[in-house]
């Protein structure tokens, strides 16, 4: 299964996720509580996913791993570019969307939360 694929099946087996193209037909944007916690550059090669970290592990991640860059049209205290290249461990791109998930239903008013009964 092509990364992309396997990317898109995880994610959308997570609760709650929309899917959506709301910028260009090119970049699919992943929502939990309609606040985005992942994108995807499909005309991109290799394939480039943007997920939100907290800004101390951001750090890190930047300083271990080349193809981990401050988010691109993001804010980049808070969000990392990930070049899919073959590099990256699949558990670490997987765990990265987990966090990038978690950090935005935690930042969700308790109004949405409580409507998305997590």
């Amino acid at each position: 299964m092509e990364i992309i694929e396997q990317i898109r099946k995880y994610v959308l087996s997570k609760k709650f996720v929309e899917e959506c193209m709301p910028f260009d037909e090119s970049t699919l944007v992943y929502k939990i509580g309609g606040k985005m916690f992942l994108l995807m550059s499909l005309d991109q090669e290799p394939l480039r996913i943007n997920v939100k970290t907290s800004p101390e592990h951001s750090e890190v991640l930047r300083q271990q791993y080349p193809q981990i860059t401050p988010g691109y049209h993001m804010n980049k205290k808070h969000w990392n570019s990930l070049i899919i290249d073959g590099f990256l461990p699949p558990d670490l791109i997987f765990s990265l969307i987990d966090e990038s998930y978690d950090l935005v239903f935690k930042k969700l008013p308790a109004k949405i939360k409580n409507q998305l009964d997590l």
